[in-house]
């Protein structure tokens, strides 16, 4: 991966605010950056829904997974590994206060305001928190307007938005986009607009990939 370079890194991340494996990607890498202060990283944040089909006010969340994964058990196994690896992330899921999985397009939308206001990692990770943590309802707009006012945005803008069809169509366009390019799970890192990096990595991988970046300017 090491290739010259003088200034700033572009860092693309597809991720879905309730995808766990985001969450905990986004763990590692925060890891890897505060070890490293001086990472060449410039982040943005792109849309890709987990659930681009999901109707618009969600679903119960016990019978999304259970249909899902064909039944609770099923369920259950299959977040066994988020579990652990969540747990070893020093992370906290509220997986039993959970009551709804949401359409996350609106939360997308919220995303892609803040990211104007030079704040989207500071939406995404208020939006892991709301929802991996608190257990909170991210589709509901009164819910993604308190998110906001939290990371200091204008929540009543943000509700006359959310109230519109502002954005939708590219959100949605951009998520086609990304599906276009081979993208089907997420999270998917893309470094310097050439390599792509998939899944949660621990942040020993960032750590290198930083050392090599440096190398490869030196």
């Amino acid at each position: 991966m090491t290739e010259p370079t003088d200034g700033p890194i572009k860092l693309d991340i597809m991720s879905d605010p309730i995808c766990p494996w985001c969450y905990i990607g986004k763990a590692h890498l925060d890891r890897a950056l505060a070890a490293h202060p001086d990472h060449p990283f410039v982040i943005e944040w792109h849309p890709f829904q987990l659930n681009p089909d999901m109707p618009e006010g969600g679903m119960d969340r016990r019978a999304y997974l259970e249909g899902k994964f064909g039944g609770k058990e099923g369920a259950v196994r299959a977040y066994a590994p988020v579990v652990e690896n969540a747990a070893k992330a020093g992370l906290k899921i509220d997986f039993e206060g959970m009551q709804r999985t949401p359409n996350t397009l609106d939360a997308h939308r919220l995303i892609h305001w803040a990211g104007i206001e030079g704040k989207q990692t500071a939406a995404v990770s208020a939006l892991f928190k709301a929802y991996f943590v608190d257990a909170r309802d991210i589709g509901d707009h009164e819910v993604l307007a308190d998110i906001a006012d939290s990371i200091e945005m204008d929540a009543a803008v943000v509700t006359r938005l959310l109230a519109s069809d502002a954005d939708r169509a590219d959100i949605s366009a951009r998520d086609t986009h990304s599906r276009s390019m081979g993208i089907n799970s997420v999270p998917t890192f893309i470094v310097a607009g050439k390599h792509a990096v998939p899944g949660a990595q621990p942040p020993e991988l960032w750590a290198q990939v930083i050392d090599e970046l440096r190398a490869g300017a030196n």
